[in-house]
């Protein structure tokens, strides 16, 4: 047995590793069988999924929209990358019904099939982003994702609270100035590569770092908000804080958003969401 689980393992690892003469074959192979399930059973769904008809098809007439200026997804490309958007999007809107397509959704399904270049990979990630990490950020009435955003205000309160009182004496509201840094995942609000380094970080930590990321924006550049005087110079300022070296530099930028913004739990976050969600709902 040994030796078969060896021949179909292979002496070598898909990286090009050679194996070690101890390998633990047997027991690869049987992670590798429960593995493969999980993996063919995603692969039907996805094929089903693909052969779907719902009518989610109308919702996509922003698409050719996504992108504009990536060469991969214009119509002349080859291959066309829109042609594998409209499938991930399709796909998901037949998965997941309640959601079916909403706006922003298109940005963030594009840059997964940049990444991963392939589908079905894409599709599972875009699953585990809006099923698992952001819930409700993109369902019809958005109630995550407004929530959020008022969450943010609560924080830069605690945290910056001269921002926090200019944006009020101007009659600010918060889903002015950061909502497309929340519904785009900072697409194109800031540079491709620190955006995939706080999208890993997003993955692994969960949506608590969309929170560390806007703080440290906003906390770095406290004094040059501060400038503003009236109601459209502060939505300008908070254009001009996403520019620059400061995101660019990624690197360093992903270091600050650990320390910028100090303490930051999870406990936190949950207490807040409940009473902004509360209020919002009081709101109707």
């Amino acid at each position: 047995p040994a030796n078969g689980s060896g021949a179909r393992a292979g002496r070598v690892d898909p990286y090009g590793f050679e194996r070690p003469e101890d390998f633990d074959y047997a027991s690869y192979e049987a992670f590798f069988s429960r593995y493969l399930v999980v993996l063919t059973r995603r692969a039907i769904k996805w094929s089903k999924l693909l052969k779907g008809h719902n009518g989610i098809q109308k919702s996509l007439k922003d698409m050719n929209r996504t992108f504009p200026d990536n060469v991969k997804f214009r119509k002349t490309a080859d291959p066309c990358l829109q042609h594998t958007l409209y499938n991930v999007l399709v796909a998901y809107g037949h998965h997941n019904k309640a959601v079916g397509y909403c706006q922003g959704m298109n940005f963030i399904a594009g840059y997964l099939i940049l990444i991963t270049k392939n589908e079905e990979e894409s599709f599972w990630l875009l699953d585990a982003l809006l099923g698992r990490i952001l819930p409700d950020y993109y369902s019809p009435a958005m109630t995550g994702l407004k929530t959020d955003q008022e969450v943010l205000g609560e924080l830069v309160k605690m945290k910056v609270p001269a921002v926090a009182e200019l944006l009020e004496r101007h009659g600010v509201m918060w889903t002015l100035v950061v909502s497309r840094w929340f519904i785009c995942l900072f697409i194109d609000i800031l540079p491709v590569e620190t955006v995939l380094r706080i999208w890993d970080c997003l993955f692994y930590e969960g949506s608590k770092i969309l929170f560390r990321v806007a703080l440290t924006l906003i906390k770095q550049h406290q004094a040059f908000i501060l400038e503003a005087t009236n109601f459209p110079d502060i939505c300008d300022k908070f254009k001009e804080i996403t520019k620059g070296t400061f995101v660019t530099e990624c690197h360093t930028f992903m270091q600050k958003i650990f320390t910028e913004p100090g303490s930051l739990s999870m406990a936190t976050i949950s207490r807040l969401r409940e009473s902004c969600g509360e209020r919002l709902l009081a709101q109707g």
